[in-house]
């Protein structure tokens, strides 16, 4: 956002910008994170929605309005609802990848040959990435049933299990096994 500062103006402006910035910054992520339900995701609508605020800052008269409030929370809930079908392509594209992928990875794991190292390949991983993969494939979880587990969506699961999956292939490999 500091950027943006660079470009104003005057300082009025600048000022304004701040102020609505700061005042309603947590009120719109509070309503991106309700469409997306996920908050990296939601951070970048209210990134995305506040460039548009500064575009259309001379619509803003008074900073404190309802009007304004409404105003920034449709500006929100609009980007956040592109973001959320922009994301949804590229989930559905990699869960169809991970449908075909080749490689078992139930065979893997339940092979009593590698589990030791399988244990110490999957504790390598980010715990974001470790939560889903156990959550799936330790305790025999749907999407569905990790995303309520999580607090995340069914599209956000099944991210987070495909670069598992490609992270442990990957560690599997460096470390022989594979």
């Amino acid at each position: 956002m500091m950027l943006i500062f660079l470009t104003f103006p005057d300082e009025s402006e600048k000022s304004k910008f701040d102020y609505i910035y700061n005042k309603y910054k947590k009120l719109l992520l509070h309503k991106a994170n309700g469409i997306l339900n996920d908050y990296s995701l939601a951070e970048d609508a209210v990134s995305e929605a506040f460039l548009r605020v500064y575009k259309n800052l001379h619509k803003i008269d008074d900073p404190d309005s309802g009007k304004t409030v409404s105003f920034l929370a449709t500006i929100v809930k609009n980007t956040a609802i592109d973001l959320f079908n922009q994301n949804k392509n590229i989930y559905a594209d990699i869960y169809e990848n991970d449908i075909q992928d080749n490689y078992s990875m139930e065979e893997e794991i339940t092979s009593e040959i590698v589990t030791d190292g399988m244990l110490q390949v999957i504790d390598k991983l980010k715990d974001e990435l470790k939560d889903c993969f156990l959550l799936m494939y330790a305790h025999n979880l749907s999407y569905k049933e990790i995303a309520k587990t999580l607090k995340i969506t069914e599209a956000n699961v099944t991210v987070r299990i495909h670069r598992a999956k490609k992270k442990i292939i990957e560690l599997l490999k460096e470390e022989g096994y594979i």
